[in-house]
């Protein structure tokens, strides 16, 4: 299986990737389906069902809404944030859906949008079908669709001619394993940015890697941005009021009377809240890797643009490279998906990305960027995805900022060390797996266990 950075960064919409961006890309996948088999214009019924942890957690993720904007044909990429309640809206007053802009038929969410609570799909927890009708209630085509963390989708249906498949693309230097990963670089005097450069060379051409990732890292920028710059409660039942935008200023002002105690941390944390509290209010974000997880990485580059010395875009793009790589071996080894593996899925493996992502930035050795990337999950295994009131909020946002100088003491421990360990990336990468396949699936994404329990019963 061949993974490219850019599938693993993507731009998109909060609150979660595997709950919003995976459903929004799936509801339009089927839509096109349609289209492409000649039904679009037959369609006069549509159903939608959500199962296991999307039907748990996904009011609170938005996960019916990014349902409804995918049937009218949006994607997670290029929606306008501002426009998305004006189109939901329309919807609850017509009564009617527009799928992919052109056929108008009956749609009432409480009724054609299904929470299947008790009920799971074989595959994965985040489980979707769409059923369509014609006007005699004839089933025109009906499909399943996993959304499997990072807003990847996948379907299983071995005989669909829409199946997902895996990306097979022939890789120069190709990887499964973080020891192969080492390897290759030895055996080809490439740097693991280099390495990764050349692989992506199998998609697209230099300029178009180049101009991706500045796009990548301006979105990541213009997130802290406005999570800086937006005041105010964020969305759902918690009340949860940003913090980002006092800090900011409380940091501004310290910075002007000459206060530098420990100024690094708090803007660390600045950067990291700032990014997450937009996610929840369904803003745009990078998934890197998710968007539970979407506020450590820009934080920790942040951290490293302002903060160590001869820091230039090249390192931001070695950063990016580097981190891209640790990502992919959790995606082909372990999980990203919270629903699946816990948050260790999510903020661990950020926080491991993260760390090696900063290593590489500041020159570490291969060696040292493989430890750096250890230490970021070995101190987050078992963590586990227990959001309170199914939003994600409450741990969410603050295990970001928590994750983000995680990330960067894991980068300073493995600078100080010959990055010789002993325990192996591929070792805390297997063992984050095993970990998540014995947790009890009341601490995966279901908020049924956890904080999102006992804070309720208090």
């Amino acid at each position: 299986m061949a993974v490219s950075v850019f599938e693993l960064f993507k731009i998109g919409i909060g609150p979660s990737s595997s709950h919003t961006v995976g459903p929004m890309r799936a509801a339009r996948t089927f839509v096109q389906r349609l289209d492409h088999s000649g039904l679009l214009e037959q369609t006069d019924r549509l159903q939608a069902e959500l199962f296991g942890s999307l039907a748990h957690t996904g009011r609170g993720h938005g996960t019916d809404k990014a349902v409804m904007l995918g049937l009218l044909g949006d994607a997670p990429d290029s929606v306008d944030p501002d426009t998305i309640d004006g189109k939901l809206q329309r919807v609850a007053d017509l009564g009617e859906i527009t799928l992919d802009g052109r056929r108008a038929i009956a749609f009432h969410p409480k009724q054609h949008l299904t929470f299947n609570k008790r009920e799971s799909l074989p595959y994965h927890p985040n489980g979707m079908r769409f059923s369509a009708y014609s006007a005699s209630g004839e089933l025109l085509i009906e499909r399943d669709y996993y959304s499997v963390g990072g807003g990847f989708v996948v379907n299983q249906d071995e005989a669909a001619a829409d199946r997902i498949v895996q990306d097979e693309t022939p890789l120069p230097h190709p990887f499964s394993t973080a020891s192969e990963l080492l390897e290759r670089c030895r055996e080809r005097k490439l740097s693991i940015p280099q390495l990764m450069w050349e692989n992506e060379r199998a998609w697209r051409t230099d300029d178009a890697i180049e101009s991706g990732l500045q796009a990548i890292h301006s979105a990541m920028q213009g997130c802290i941005r406005r999570g800086c710059d937006s005041p105010g409660v964020l969305p759902g039942g918690l009340r949860v009021k940003r913090r980002a935008p006092a800090l900011h200023m409380a940091l501004e002002t310290q910075r002007a009377t000459g206060d530098t105690s420990l100024t690094a941390l708090d803007w660390v944390n600045l950067f990291a809240l700032a990014v997450n509290e937009e996610n929840a209010a369904g803003g745009r974000v990078v998934t890197a890797p998710t968007n539970g997880a979407a506020g450590i990485i820009p934080a920790v580059l942040e951290y490293y643009l302002r903060f160590v010395p001869g820091a230039d875009q090249r390192g931001v793009m070695d950063f990016l490279l580097t981190a891209g790589a640790i990502g992919i071996l959790y995606m082909l080894n372990a999980s990203i998906s919270g629903a699946e593996v816990g948050c260790q899925g999510e903020v661990g493996v950020a926080c491991s990305m993260a760390a090696g992502g900063l290593t590489a930035a500041t020159g570490g050795r291969l060696s040292q960027i493989e430890n750096a990337a250890e230490i970021g999950m070995e101190h987050n295994l078992g963590l586990t995805c227990d959001p309170v009131g199914g939003l994600v909020q409450i741990p969410c946002i603050e295990r970001n900022a928590m994750a983000a100088v995680k990330a960067i003491n894991a980068q300073r421990l493995a600078l100080q060390g010959d990055g010789v360990g002993v325990v192996s990336l591929d070792k805390v990468i297997k063992t984050m797996a095993e970990t998540g396949a014995d947790m009890k699936n009341h601490y995966k994404e279901t908020s049924r266990g956890g904080l999102a329990v006992n804070v309720i019963e208090c």
